[in-house]
């Protein structure tokens, strides 16, 4: 390793540290709260949601690969594609501010549209990210790949600690990782942002609620996205051989 990919490792070991970092009490409160909560929704309910953020990620999934523009990061340092990913961070920060202020002033209506609008930037994301560090989204399992991240950002503890070896273990276990666990995945999502975006609905402070969140949440993504990405470079075989 050069002197920039040391420090890209050692902070991507200070970022897993942060990540893994037991949730502090309000957040295991709010978390057996949401838990509690689902448990009195009917279970045809939580399969329509299920079913739908299902067929959302998917319809999402297809539209930003076909959009997604290819060889980004041919000839790039790690450094180099780092610079890179921060500029579309901070492009995609601006877009989902723009559109959580947007849809959080609208009301309830436009509130609750804010979800897929929101889920949508986050998808398109991982794509450009996944390109810029060079891996090909035409193949199944780097599009798995790209909700495993999006699964270490937005999810409880436990669930982040079992994500967190699988993305460290890519290489020798995708293969165990052809579908997803379409209900754990919006259950957790779901959880995760449930407090926030009720917020967002809240008459007179939705707007400030649904810019705030988004930029954390766009913000959360795309660290992950970079050390996610990084540690799958720095520590391939091939660097070995």
């Amino acid at each position: 390793m050069n002197h920039y990919e040391l420090k890209a490792y050692s902070e991507i070991q200070a970022w897993q540290r942060k990540i893994l970092k037991r949730s502090g009490p309000v957040s295991r409160i709010s978390k057996k709260v949401q838990t509690r909560m689902n448990n009195w929704i009917p279970e045809r309910v939580q399969r329509a949601i299920t079913i739908a953020i299902k067929n959302m990620v998917r319809a999402t999934l297809t539209g930003s690969h076909l959009t997604t523009k290819k060889n980004q990061s041919r000839g790039l340092s790690l450094e180099e594609k780092d610079q890179k990913l921060k500029k579309k961070i901070e492009a995609y920060r601006k877009a989902a501010i723009v559109e959580g202020a947007g849809t959080g002033a609208g009301g309830i209506l436009l509130g609750l549209a804010d979800f897929p609008l929101l889920l949508s930037i986050k998808i398109k994301f991982l794509f450009d990210a996944a390109a810029i560090y060079g891996f090909d989204t035409a193949q199944y399992e780097e599009r798995i790949f790209l909700l495993q991240i999006f699964k270490l950002a937005f999810s409880s503890d436990a669930v982040r600690r079992e994500t967190m070896k699988t993305i460290e273990d890519w290489d020798s276990s995708q293969a165990a990782f052809r579908d997803m666990d379409w209900e754990e995945f919006q259950l957790e999502y779901r959880d995760y942002i449930d407090f926030a975006k009720m917020m967002q609905l809240v008459p007179g402070i939705g707007a400030a609620v649904g810019a705030l969140v988004n930029n954390n949440l766009m913000q959360q993504l795309g660290e992950a996205a970079m050390n996610c990405y990084r540690l799958r470079l720095l520590t391939a075989p091939s660097r070995f051989v």
